[in-house]
């Protein structure tokens, strides 16, 4: 019945949970491709060079963590917390392009496999401590990621490690078993098909973003409609939603009352409980309304004409 319990390690704040995931992660890239040079496996490889672009990821993210926590000032007076978004950004070309790169090697080993043999054992303890290592990267970073579109970049992205060394695993499998050496090459392919999704998915969010489109889920007629369900307010007009990063939307809109609700000076009380409905409702912390009294825009016309 208490919520009162630490939360742990993955209660941590964005900045450690990156810096955790970044130390695990560069030490199994280290160890894969040490395994990958010995073994003489291209899907090991691969899924060293998608450690290899994972660990550039949470560098770049847990860089844009820390700059997105400078306060704002006169000339950025949001803050810095669209770093986040950029970070992503970088993260997904980085994963666009890998997948592009280990797709070509892997076509190319199958079309030319050559001489190499593959060590199937030292491919599948390898293969084995990233698997491991990623399980406990996504377990880190699995709450944090639900508030902030950086941490969820490096969470898909270990997601994206963790089923690459799965289809590792099976690979060196059937090379142990059957002495099937194409499956290396397969295991590599089924990398590279595997982060293309990952990397449209984050750039999709990431282009979401930056065209200051509405939050996903949120929709500007429903929260008008919830607004003109308020005493005294008779239409709402340039309505506007975007986010500055995930978790962190913005709202604004001109809210035409009725005249005598000013007169009276209910405004404020008004503008409390607009704002109010917004935090409460579709969790929106920060909103801003003009109240517009019935008549202003005749009242305007008139003056320009």
């Amino acid at each position: 019945m208490h919520d009162h319990a630490p939360a742990g390690i993955r209660g941590a704040s964005n900045k450690k949970l990156l810096a955790l995931s970044l130390s695990i992660t560069a030490t199994i890239m280290v160890v894969q491709i040490v395994g990958a040079i010995l073994s003489g496996s291209l899907a090991l490889l691969a899924d060293a060079a998608h450690m290899f672009a994972d660990t550039s990821a949470l560098v770049i993210a847990l860089i844009a963590s820390v700059v997105a926590q400078r306060p704002a000032d006169d000339r950025r007076t949001f803050g810095y917390q669209r770093a986040e978004v950029m970070g992503a950004l970088i993260n997904g070309v980085l994963l666009s392009a890998l997948a592009i790169w280990v797709g070509v090697e892997g076509v190319r080993r199958l079309i030319d496999p050559g001489e190499a043999e593959v060590s199937g054992t030292l491919m599948l303890i390898v293969a084995a401590v990233g698997a491991v290592a990623n399980g406990v990267s996504m377990w880190l970073l699995s709450r944090a990621q639900r508030g902030s579109i950086n941490v969820r970049g490096a969470y898909l992205e270990v997601m994206g490690d963790l089923i690459g060394s799965v289809g590792v695993i099976v690979a060196a499998i059937i090379i142990v078993t059957t002495g099937f050496m194409p499956a290396d090459a397969i295991a590599s392919l089924f990398i590279a098909v595997m982060i293309v999704p990952r990397a449209f998915v984050l750039l999709r969010e990431v282009v979401a973003v930056l065209f200051e489109g509405a939050p996903k889920g949120m929709s500007a007629s429903q929260i008008r409609d919830h607004l003109l369900s308020y005493d005294g307010v008779r239409a709402v007009h340039d309505v506007h939603i975007w986010q500055l990063t995930r978790g962190a939307p913005v709202f604004t809109a001109h809210v035409v009352v009725d005249a005598d609700l000013i007169e009276r000076g209910e405004s404020a009380e008004l503008l409390v409980r607009l704002q109010t409905c917004l935090a409460d409702h579709f969790d929106v912390e920060h909103s801003t309304f003009q109240l517009e009294p019935a008549g202003h825009d005749e009242d305007a016309d008139s003056i320009h004409h």
